[in-house]
């Protein structure tokens, strides 16, 4: 038995791509592991805001110093780092707009991203304090970015990868639904992508 966190980044509700493509993924995990619970996020629905710098701040004020004010601003990021270590698989919806991830995807980022707390440093670099998760990424395009020349122009799977092993989480797993705008491709691309699920 597992617990599924879900994250959800786009802006398209029940016509997206990426979402159609999590939500299976959560269904193949949970045919596997029966009985597990799920947590969806939806982050562009919740109008996560950006890090601001009071927040910033106190990611490097010590716990037992904070003021009422820094816990109040702070409060947000507390919840989602709690969410985030209480997950053992990880889905993350990620469609592809102008070559990279959606605001509200890095807005998340960047409230997860503490020092002491979900990263920190030893004498050979960053080491990263979120272990022991699976995280598979449900990555949408119009185009065709797994690879030929619009390989280079993908900053969806590459940053995300670099980013959640900076955390910790290196075991990743990305399943494209791709070309959905691609004459000859976008007929049967959602079809495929579908058919790539496979659970490990």
């Amino acid at each position: 038995m597992k617990h599924i966190l879900h994250l959800k980044s786009s802006i398209q509700g029940a016509s997206s791509y990426s979402i159609k493509l999590g939500n299976a993924i959560v269904s193949k995990i949970q045919d596997k592991y029966p009985g597990s619970t799920l947590e969806e996020l939806n982050l562009a629905d919740i109008g996560i805001p950006h890090l601001n710098a009071a927040a910033l701040r106190t990611f490097f004020i010590p716990k037992d110093q904070l003021t009422p004010e820094d816990k109040a601003s702070i409060r947000l990021s507390d919840e989602l780092v709690k969410q985030l270590f209480a997950a053992d698989i990880m889905v993350i919806g990620a469609p592809l707009i102008n070559y990279t991830i959606h605001s509200a995807l890095k807005a998340w980022i960047d409230h997860v991203t503490r020092p002491g707390v979900t990263f920190g440093y030893g004498e050979n670099g960053p080491i990263g304090m979120v272990t022991g998760k699976k995280v598979y990424v449900a990555m949408s395009s119009g185009g065709v970015y797994s690879d030929g020349p619009g390989q280079a122009n993908d900053f969806v799977a590459p940053y995300l990868k670099a980013f959640l092993g900076f955390l910790g989480m290196t075991d990743l797993t990305v399943f494209r639904a791709e070309g959905l705008k691609v004459p000859g491709v976008k007929e049967h691309a959602m079809e495929q992508a579908l058919d790539s699920i496979k659970i490990d």
